[in-house]
């Protein structure tokens, strides 16, 4: 289906877990410019905000390189009494791609590093004078020339790499707050108890109101302060999830400032099912995760979809196809997109975004057809020689693992993927436990299990999916992470004549009876056997890529919906088979010291 895209794109209320009533959306046409460094003697032309200037969205269709800047410029006049006396003026990014410098009338106010998350500039004195101010950001990016986060972005695409973007890519809006406000909110659910613990954050030690309520008649309450939890008794809670993706709404009171927000409870851990075998669960009980790989791209958008819907659709074509869960693949993804997994009930297992230096083949190639398990604490031959890069990564997962903590629809941290730029990942797995103890870790996504995390995680591309008698026998629970990757052209629907896939099938039916046989002669075997979650490859066609269950413009679907849900339902009645509820305890102690929670 095609979007169009107004004069001001992606309109809608970007953070849909702290709402206020406080918003003035910046997107739409601003002016550009790409010089060697220098502050733009003329400007280039007009570009639409948040796509970036690669994106054919944008209406630009340059190429960023290393070493170059991205200028953007803009007015920007406030309404009459959009802020009132006492507030402060919050500029906000969605995310810039890579760095940038953000001025108002040539005065400098702030900057940010990192593409992938969202960061707000006080800009109040700023916009003290009256009548319109200029805004300008000028941008920076690497891409993949040094040792950044970069996800799958490559200066030279081709394969599973893709078009390098860069610049504003998410939305970029005003909003005006009273001087004390909430900054976050965070939820762990309490299931044993009964209760939602909150915990509000504050930008002062002032005394805070939490109101729950359900379908509109408030259910629970509880006065306390900022930056101390509070436990909320639900009575006869409704519990998240995929086939009932039930939500709690939330108003918090910080003095002047009310936020509304909303919170999901569920739990996940792993526990032995019924027969002593380690499997993954949900709300206490043994869960299949039949999931898909998510790569978040967009033809004429790249990072950026064309439109809020364009996410909607997405995920409901997947719960169409018949999978619970999402692997949103080395990308950080607006706060919509996890909103709406929120409402319509998408698990999500959320990749963290590599970075390093360019990979060694052996390093991440090799172990597709053999063995090879590698230290990760060799770091040179990981590309993670560079020590501020490293201590990059570690503030960029406190970053992503703080801002999706409140999302009851993310179940899963996944830091390291098939060795790119994975380092420490033992390390990795405490800083997140430290943050989140309620979550699942995948460690080492693929290959060079350091024999950490909660998951022995596969991928199974050019081999067989055989299950081992040592599955389980560490207590954490088995998962094929990525499998399949089959691939069919669609005439008139592909990026080039270039064609990526895992194995090539000409006709539809092929497609079909291939995915079908796979699934039958070899998942429902390691289901059995104690694989607790898959990951299929992949939710759309990327660039050369064609191995999608979808076309890149989502306009054809390649296998019959009913087909793929009968193939999963069967994958969920043999591990239904194999006894429901878990005979043991989740092995994993609870911790109550961590300021988020799932």
């Amino acid at each position: 289906m095609a979007d169009t895209v107004t004069t001001i794109p992606l309109p809608e209320y970007p953070r849909p877990q702290l709402v206020r009533d406080s918003y003035l959306c910046l997107n739409g046409p601003w002016t550009y410019a790409i010089t060697d460094g220098r502050a733009p003697a003329r400007w280039d032309g007009g570009i639409l905000v948040p796509y970036s200037p690669e994106a054919a969205l944008s209406g630009v269709g340059r190429r960023l390189l290393p070493g170059q800047t991205l200028w953007y410029r803009r007015g920007v006049a406030l309404p009459d009494g959009f802020v009132r006396e006492g507030d402060r003026l919050l500029l906000h990014f969605g995310a810039v791609d890579q760095d940038c410098e953000v001025r108002v009338d040539g005065r400098l106010v702030g900057s940010n590093r990192g593409g992938y998350w969202p960061f707000a500039l006080d800009v109040t004195d700023a916009f003290a004078g009256p009548g319109a101010h200029e805004l300008t950001v000028a941008v920076r990016d690497e891409s993949d020339a040094g040792f950044r986060s970069r996800g799958k972005q490559s200066l030279r695409p081709g394969g599973i790499w893709y078009t390098p973007q860069s610049g504003i890519w998410q939305t970029v809006w005003l909003e005006a707050v009273p001087a004390v406000r909430v900054e976050r909110i965070d939820y762990r659910t309490l299931l044993a108890d009964g209760m939602l613990e909150v915990l509000v954050t504050a930008t002062a030690d002032v005394p805070v109101s939490v109101e729950v309520a359900a379908e509109g008649a408030v259910v629970a309450s509880a006065d306390g302060r900022a930056g101390e939890p509070l436990r909320l008794p639900v009575p006869e809670p409704r519990l998240w999830s995929p086939e009932d993706p039930f939500l709690y709404d939330v108003a918090v009171t910080a003095g002047a400032d009310r936020v509304r927000s909303y919170a999901g409870m569920r739990t996940v851990s792993v526990a032995p099912d019924a027969t002593g075998i380690p499997r993954l669960t949900l709300n206490g009980e043994p869960y299949l995760h039949a999931g898909v790989l998510d790569q978040g791209y967009w033809p004429d958008g790249l990072y950026t979809p064309p439109s809020d819907e364009a996410f909607v659709r997405d995920i409901l074509a997947m719960k169409e196809h018949g999978f619970t869960m999402l692997r949103k693949h080395i990308k950080v993804e607006a706060l919509r997109w996890y909103h709406h997994c929120d409402r319509l009930g998408m698990l999500v297992w959320q990749d963290l975004v590599n970075g390093g230096r360019r990979y060694n083949p052996l390093v991440i190639t090799a172990p597709v057809l053999t063995p090879l398990r590698l230290s990760d604490r060799r770091h040179r031959a990981f590309g993670r020689q560079d020590a501020e890069g490293r201590r990059e990564f570690q503030e960029e997962l406190e970053r992503t693992v703080t801002l999706l903590a409140a999302s009851p629809a993310v179940v899963c941290w996944v830091p390291f993927n098939e060795g790119w730029g994975q380092f420490d990942a033992l390390d990795a797995v405490d800083r997140i436990r430290a943050l989140d103890p309620d979550r699942i870790v995948d460690h080492a996504s693929g290959w060079h299990d350091q024999g950490g995390g909660d998951l022995r995680s596969l991928h199974v591309y050019f081999r067989r999916i055989r299950p081992r008698r040592s599955w389980g026998r560490d207590g954490r629970a088995v998962v094929v992470s990525e499998y399949g990757g089959y691939s069919h052209r669609v005439p008139g629907h592909g990026h080039s004549d270039r064609e990526f896939g895992y194995r090539r099938l000409r006709t539809p039916e092929a497609l079909a009876e291939a995915f079908e046989r796979l699934h039958r002669d070899e998942v429902l075997p390691a289901v059995r056997a104690g694989l607790s979650a898959i990951v299929y490859t992949q939710l759309a066609d990327v660039e050369d890529e064609l191995n999608g269950l979808l076309t890149a413009d989502r306009a054809v679907a390649k296998l019959t919906p009913s087909r793929v849900r009968a193939t999963l339902d069967a994958l969920r009645a043999e591990l239904a088979s194999r006894g429901a509820r878990s005979s043991q305890p989740d092995r994993r102690v609870e911790r109550t010291d961590s300021p988020l929670g799932g």
